[in-house]
């Protein structure tokens, strides 16, 4: 019995989406050209040199291909979905690329119950991200904050909240801090923090050039300098003598919450550490605040 006839091959087509992406990404490029900066031109220009290659690269490898921060090569890049076939983009180590994240159904959601998720997605990227801390860092910050005659906590833009509750927590535990708004002013008291003082600084990108000018005024005034970001290389990270780096994807170009909550989660764990470091300091602090507080109270 003679065997059927197999039906004819269809072409390959799988690298139709990444020609696309390619004509897309260096149409951008060469339209951003004239106007990018130099650092924004080196990437660039590595693009247009081997698209076809660059293409299938994450951002973090792009990065170290260009020896510039994932954030730099963002600002380049067009934001857009990849297509299927191509490899999903990676996260800067050391942070945001070692919280998984699950990959969301096929299909539509409801917004109300797609809302309603986002708190314990939130909640789970935090406890990852306490869990690939390293304490001995985390240890070795703890003694410099309380070692600091005074702290001046750093932080603009969506990082101002989390600066101002780490100052507030930190006063609270006996900390001498302070947390300035005003960009001017945060410079001033970066500027004169001294040899004794520390300045922790907060920034989810590390790139934020009024968080930047506060960490390089107060390194200095001889200052110690601490960061909690989302980005391992960025200009951040290389101004301050010990930076965290914990993270989470971000959603539609904005900082993400899930970022937020892995900082704040920082700062709880500091606090915590704080508090056990000097229980009898600690004990004191907190009874003068419980004592300050009932005024404020009905």
């Amino acid at each position: 019995m003679a065997r059927p006839v197999p039906p004819p091959v269809a072409p390959d087509t799988d690298a139709r989406p990444a020609l696309a992406l390619v004509g897309t990404v260096t149409a951008r490029i060469r339209a951003l050209r004239p106007s990018l900066s130099p650092t924004g031109a080196r990437i660039g220009d590595a693009v247009l040199a081997a698209p076809a290659e660059i293409v299938g690269l994450t951002v973090s490898e792009l990065a170290d291909r260009t020896d510039t921060s994932v954030g730099e090569c963002r600002a380049v890049l067009p934001e857009q979905p990849r297509p299927e076939g191509l490899p999903r983009p990676e996260a800067p180590p050391g942070g945001r690329d070692r919280i998984e994240c699950r990959r969301r159904r096929a299909g539509p959601r409801h917004p109300d119950r797609h809302g309603a998720r986002r708190p314990r997605r939130g909640d789970r990227r935090a406890r990852a991200a306490a869990r690939l801390l390293d304490y001995a860092v985390l240890a070795e910050i703890v003694r410099l904050l309380r070692r600091a005659e005074r702290v001046l906590v750093a932080g603009v833009g969506t990082s101002a909240p989390i600066a101002a509750d780490a100052g507030y927590r930190l006063r609270m535990l006996g900390v001498r801090t302070e947390v300035l708004t005003d960009p001017h002013q945060q410079h001033l008291a970066a500027r004169t923090l001294g040899p004794r003082g520390c300045c922790l600084a907060i920034s989810h990108t590390g790139q934020t050039q009024e968080t930047l000018t506060a960490l390089r005024a107060a390194t200095e005034s001889g200052a110690v300098t601490i960061g909690v970001t989302s980005y391992l290389r960025s200009p951040f990270t290389e101004l301050c003598r010990h930076a965290v780096v914990a993270g989470a994807p971000e959603r539609h170009g904005l900082e993400a919450t899930a970022s937020r909550l892995v900082h704040l989660a920082v700062v709880d764990i500091l606090v915590a550490l704080l508090a056990d470091d000097d229980p009898t300091a600690a004990s004191t602090a907190q009874q003068l605040y419980t004592d300050a507080i009932t005024a404020h109270r009905v």
